[in-house]
């Protein structure tokens, strides 16, 4: 029995405004009429919502349209347990794409903070107090403020709605402008469509500050194919306005994945695209696909252009003074730590020679908002967990606020997710979401005494593995297209004693598996909880096994950047769980993913173990443009193997003896083996040329424990 998971994100795009012909019956029936036929022919794809024809504007020839809407539902996950069963999920994270008319004789159209705004006969505080919405970001939540938007301009506003009708399915109404003249007066259904941008990922080159390249994937869950036509950004003219955004060439040099600009009904595709390079502010996407039959429509994201790039952060790393340990890290391929500028390692020689990248407030603005800080920057992160907030979790209007002033910044945000119950409230407020939740021995925001996948027996010191793969899911499918990262449970001192279990930090199978279950529903970063010197010295029989999850993260990390998630399925044998199988996929190819669910909780250590390798017939969808691949291979931190395989309509086949962790390439082009065993061996010496190895030589671990953490 096979169980699979559907895509749950969807997105909506809409062509609404208001009437140009003023009180002239025959020539607005003509106009009905046509746009009649519009919606006949686009509903069919759900990207059309509801058409209400306003009227007026705040001056002569000033007009307001939405162009484009995007639905982000929520959802909760069937999987996990709770002491409080979580509220229904039926609301949804709404992005608003409004542009001011094109004539471009008329003035800018000015939108103050205390412009007559109306939801549904409601203002955004009447609806954020009443708890119909989460937060929103419109020019209301800025009081003092304006947007001055002139023609031809675009701007993006986002409301969270808490539960319908600000969800899927949802009837709404939005008025804005004075009640003579109003600028913008329409009605919608939040309409759930069959396509939307799955990701939307901007690579730099290797030391390059912008990215230059574009990978977009595209969501196709009709019943008939979709042509990707054209690219188009719309970006900010000025850094310090960056809601105010001009439309920019569409781009047709679109490098489509597998060179098919088709994506086939139920699938995904996509392209890559080069551009110039970025800057680092918001933009709105809008990506031109077509049906068989009828107009082509737009696909719609809006998101900060980030430079993308794998990093391994060891956490709140100390000492940093310490030329060892930094060794340490190194060697373990961390690069990013929670700190900034760090008298004693950041202003020495050691930084040249160790840097770690900074994940931190990164305040004063004007000391890392540089050319030549940028390159150290991962995130600004200042917020701890706002969901718990010390037993009182920070509304999520207040997280919106504190992240502001970074808008006009080229330093993107990321916020600490902890409680998948209430964290869709919190979707969409940062550039980088990532969330924290580990599996033994620790804090935990669900109940693992609910858990009973085991015989109906259950335990206190632990929760299923994979529930990790399942909160990697939900975060990513409530902020999508944007990228995400995961805080893994790594070696950390600091946890008590769960459950009767002695040992406070995972055992290296327990660490392997939560890392591979994130990994395998696509991040584009990880971070361990937490590589500290006394952690590392309390559990030095992890340290190898990071350096083994490290080196495999750095052998495939292009394909987690270039990717998206493509296929999950948890298999189910007699009833019991037994594989989680995953696939990550982009124009390069496919990462293939079998976790073993077969593992059992030892009642006399309290410890998760797995048994020995078993032969497997595995079985991994692909998306037709992968299909058939030219070759696949087995992935593992020793060694890169070819193994054999067979061809199937939707993808592959094959029989391999399995462990609790087994992963696979399918390339798109053959010669890989031998890209990724030079690729191996050249991780191997970047490893060795520290000359120190605490993971597998007790004279350099005594040296480790001789260190004095300040």
């Amino acid at each position: 029995m096979t169980q699979r998971v559907a895509h749950l994100d969807l997105q909506t795009s809409a062509v609404l405004g208001r009437s140009p012909y003023g009180n002239c019956a025959a020539l607005l029936s003509d106009m009905l009429l046509s746009i009649r036929d519009s919606i006949v022919r686009l509903t069919r794809w759900g990207v059309l919502a509801s058409v209400v024809l306003g009227g007026g504007s705040s001056a002569p020839g000033a007009e307001l349209e939405l162009i484009g809407l995007t639905v982000t539902p929520h959802f909760q996950l069937e999987s996990m347990r709770y002491a409080r069963e979580p509220k229904p999920a039926d609301g949804a994270r709404v992005q608003l794409f409004l542009r001011h008319a094109t004539d471009s004789h008329i003035p800018p159209l000015v939108i103050r903070a205390d412009s007559p705004l109306r939801f549904n006969g409601k203002t955004p505080a009447e609806l954020l107090n009443t708890r119909a919405w989460a937060w929103h970001d419109t020019p209301a939540a800025l009081p003092g403020t304006q947007l001055e938007l002139p023609p031809g301009a675009l701007t993006v506003w986002t409301f969270n709605g808490r539960a319908l009708p600000w969800g899927v399915d949802g009837q709404i109404s939005l008025e804005l402008g004075p009640k003579k003249g109003t600028w913008l007066s329409t009605n919608l259904t939040l309409a759930a469509p069959t396509a939307w941008l799955s990701a939307v990922t901007f690579l730099p080159t290797e030391n390059a500050i912008q990215p230059e390249t574009m990978v977009v994937h595209v969501a196709n869950e009709a019943n008939e194919p979709l042509t990707i036509r054209s690219c188009r950004l719309w970006l900010p003219r000025d850094s310090k306005l960056p809601r105010v955004l001009f439309p920019q060439t569409v781009m047709t040099n679109l490098v489509w994945f597998g060179w098919n600009p088709v994506v086939s009904p139920h699938d995904k595709g996509g392209f890559t695209l080069k551009t110039p390079p970025l800057p680092l502010t918001y933009c709105g996407v809008e990506v031109e696909v077509a049906p068989r039959a009828g107009k082509p429509f737009p696909l719609w994201a809006h998101l900060r252009i980030k430079p993308e790039r794998f990093d391994i952060s060891g956490g709140w790393v100390n000492p940093v003074t310490s030329e060892l340990f930094l060794k340490t890290l190194k060697r373990l391929h961390v690069n990013t730590a929670h700190l900034q500028n760090r008298p004693g390692y950041t202003d020495t020689d050691l930084y040249a020679r160790y840097p770690l990248k900074y994940f931190n407030p990164l305040t004063p603005f004007a000391t890392y908002d540089t050319d030549a800080m940028l390159p150290r920057i991962h995130a600004a992160e200042f917020l701890g967990e706002p969901q718990y907030g010390g037993g009182h979790p920070v509304p999520p209007q207040e997280v919106w606020q504190k992240l502001q002033p970074y808008s006009v910044t080229r330093l993107p945000t990321s916020v600490t997710h902890s409680e998948e119950r209430i964290w869709r409230d919190y979707a969409g407020l940062s550039d980088f979401p990532h969330y924290d939740a580990y599996r033994v021995s620790a804090p935990s925001a669900d109940m693992w005494s609910k858990y009973d996948r085991w015989d109906g027996k259950t335990i206190r010191w632990g929760a299923p593995l994979e529930t990790i793969g399942d909160l990697t899911r939900s975060l990513r499918e409530l902020n999508r297209p944007a990228p995400i990262a995961y805080w893994s449970q790594g070696a950390s001192d600091g946890w008590e004693t769960y459950g009767g279990r002695k040992r406070t930090s995972p055992t290296p199978d327990e660490l392997r598996a939560q890392a591979y279950h994130a990994l395998a529903q696509r991040i584009t970063s990880l971070y361990w909880f937490n590589l500290s010197l006394k952690s590392l010295n309390k559990f030095p029989d992890l340290i190898e096994p990071i350096t083994r999850v490290g080196r495999e993260i750095r052998l495939l990390e292009n394909f987690y950047l270039e990717g998206d998630a493509y296929l999950f399925e948890r298999r189910i044998t007699n009833g019991k769980p037994d594989w989680d199988f995953a696939v990550v996929a982009g124009p390069s190819g496919a990462v293939c993913f079998a976790l073993d669910l077969a593992y059992v909780p030892d009642p006399k250590e309290k410890v998760f173990k797995f048994g020995s390798p078993r032969e497997c017939t595995l079985a991994f969808p692909l998306p037709s443009y992968l299909r058939p691949p030219a070759e696949v291979l087995r992935v593992h931190a020793n060694g890169i193997v070819p193994v054999a395989f067979t061809n199937v309509d939707n993808g592959i086949r094959l029989t391999e003896r399995c462990g609790p962790v087994n992963i696979f390439v399918a390339s798109s082009r053959s010669g890989l083996v031998d890209i990724l065993k030079a690729r191996r061996q050249s991780l191997i010496e970047f490893e060795d040329a520290f000359g120190f190895d605490p993971g597998r030589n007790a004279d350099d671990l005594e040296k480790l424990r001789r260190l004095v953490e300040p």
